[in-house]
């Protein structure tokens, strides 16, 4: 069943989402990541997607403390993307203790680094496909890749890459509603795990997701609209099907 993933995006060590990537679309959501994320957590979230906003703009990781305290602080795995162009960043955060690292921009330009990583790995690896207009987009989302979608998914499938997190980029932080006729293309394409992002904000929003979990829909990345309590972590864990714990700790 699909998995909900609440997001916390860091930026000059604060919580903030941006409208479709653009840094100066920022709203704050507290200073304080770690209180988020066991927010999220102790609300019966069982996995936390970071972004290292910062290092998605600058090229390299630049939120390790913020990203190892969330690690070391949240009972649950961290899922982690922004900045990830070498194996040394990899390492960096493996070693800080995030679970799954998410490549985007050297996924798509430096294949060999991508080849070595899933190699070391393995399925601690995933790819992020972002899109904008059909496009993928690379380096912070500021610059459009010329590779077609189609020769990108068969590529990371000859790799061997076993995840993708999909995310239209004029979707994201805007609460109006997920392109989901991408994730379904994508999903079809990839022929492995998908996992969805970007502008989910109703609970049918994540009903209609759940529908596509056939074609290999793995999990749905929520920010904003938990942030902005458009529904509760509970709930929407419901509407994607996502397995609830009662206090007791019975399913």
């Amino acid at each position: 069943m699909p998995e909900l993933i609440p997001a916390i995006d860091l930026r000059k060590g604060r919580c903030v989402r941006l409208t479709q990537g653009r840094s100066d679309q920022e709203v704050a959501y507290g200073d304080d990541p770690l209180e988020q994320g066991l927010r999220w957590v102790r609300a019966g979230a069982r996995r936390l997607h970071v972004v290292d906003l910062d290092g998605a703009f600058a090229g390299r990781v630049m939120q390790i403390e913020a990203i190892a305290t969330l690690a070391r602080g949240c009972d649950v795995p961290i899922q982690m993307g922004g900045g990830l162009r070498t194996e040394a960043d990899l390492e960096s955060v493996f070693s800080a203790g995030v679970a799954r690292a998410i490549i985007g921009t050297a996924a798509l330009e430096d294949p060999q680094m991508l080849e070595r990583a899933l190699e070391r790995w393995g399925d601690r690896i995933g790819v992020a496909v972002d899109v904008r207009r059909g496009q993928p987009v690379v380096r912070g989302w500021l610059e459009t890749s010329d590779a077609p979608l189609e020769e990108l998914l068969a590529r990371m499938r000859a790799l061997g890459v076993q995840r993708v997190v999909c995310t239209d980029v004029t979707r994201d932080g805007t609460l109006q509603g997920p392109n989901l006729i991408l994730v379904a293309q994508v999903a079809r394409l990839f022929g492995r795990a998908v996992i969805a992002s970007g502008g989910f904000s109703t609970l049918e929003d994540l009903i209609r997701a759940r529908r596509l979990e056939l074609l290999g829909l793995e999990g749905v990345i929520v920010g904003k609209a938990l942030y902005e309590a458009r529904f509760e972590v509970r709930e929407a864990m419901k509407a994607i099907g996502d397995r609830v714990q009662s206090p007791g700790g019975e399913n």
